[in-house]
């Protein structure tokens, strides 16, 4: 018996370690430090986040409606139940997903590491409410090691909506933004604001949806998990209250579960049928003081800027 324990014990690691190895097709950054990686097959999302300090892999990617990616509302709620809309998300407004929609993955037209090594992928987005439905936008995202900072990822995300003037969803209407939507394992429901100066502020959230509001003053929030690992969100770009919250019980760090971790800084701003919209947000991983440091600096550095809205005709 004493054998088949330790054998267990030195066999469990391994296999733990083989679940979690990132899947070939994964376009994956690897500095030494962290991890990130971009699944073609999933719209181009982030899939894939892991550290040093943290090997299992701490993104949420049960359905294309979590992952870490784009997500974006425009014009007037409709009921389109007729036409197959999903009977949950009706009515519901002009909604593409970098991931895909309620039952299908979004479609990547190209993805590539360049030559600065940063990765990139352009993704015709579905919508979230129809099943199988591609919207008239793209999406492209630039990801990358933010320089002189091993620890930490900068995504530029572009929008680029390509519906018809005049379609059933109607002109620009001011709605909120998720820059970016980024779901992790339930793990991490340990959720703070950063205040600034080494500070925390702990939010509590029963599971949702509804979602919780947050106002953080730095524009950051991380998830920790019990061991003291965590991952922050730094949106300079957001002007409303975020959402965030936990969603289903247990404490699962199974990525492909159902329970999960939701955190989502909000922008609001009137998106039209040939609206461009670009911004920039950072993940930053570590323990609490790692990630203090880190967002002390992106503050000082990135603290002004903003989301770039260009409506065309």
């Amino acid at each position: 018996m004493r054998l088949l324990l330790r054998s267990v014990a030195m066999v469990w690691p391994l296999l733990v370690a083989a679940a979690d190895a990132p899947r070939e097709s994964l376009l994956l950054l690897d500095n030494g430090t962290a991890q990130v990686g971009l699944d073609p097959a999933k719209g181009g999302s982030i899939t894939w986040l892991t550290w040093t300090g943290q090997p299992r892999n701490a993104v949420n990617h049960a359905d294309p409606g979590r992952l870490i990616q784009q997500s974006y509302y425009a014009g007037a709620r409709l009921d389109r139940r007729a036409e197959g809309q999903s009977k949950a998300w009706s009515p519901w407004t002009w909604n593409p997903i970098q991931g895909g929609g309620v039952k299908s993955w979004a479609r990547v037209i190209e993805s590539r590491r360049l030559p600065d090594g940063s990765l990139y992928a352009e993704t015709v987005p579905r919508l979230w409410d129809m099943p199988g439905e591609e919207a008239a936008a793209r999406m492209r995202q630039w990801t990358a090691f933010e320089p002189g900072m091993p620890n930490v990822i900068v995504v530029r995300c572009e929008f680029e909506a390509q519906r018809a003037p005049g379609d059933r969803w109607g002109p620009a209407v001011e709605r909120s933004q998720e820059i970016p939507a980024c779901y992790f394992t339930r793990r991490y429901d340990d959720v703070r604001s950063y205040l600034g100066d080494g500070q925390w502020y702990q939010e509590t959230q029963p599971p949702g949806p509804p979602w919780g509001k947050a106002s953080p003053p730095r524009k950051a929030m991380a998830c920790f998990s019990p061991a003291g690992q965590g991952v922050a969100v730094f949106s300079p770009a957001s002007t409303q209250p975020w959402n965030f919250g936990p969603h289903a019980g247990g404490v699962s760090d199974d990525p492909a579960a159902g329970p999960c971790v939701h955190v989502a800084p909000i922008d609001r701003v009137p998106m039209g049928p040939r609206s461009t919209y670009r911004y920039r947000y950072w993940l930053v991983v570590g323990d609490a003081a790692q990630i203090a440091a880190r967002l002390e600096e992106l503050w000082r550095r990135c603290a002004g800027e903003r989301a770039e809205l260009r409506n065309g005709p």
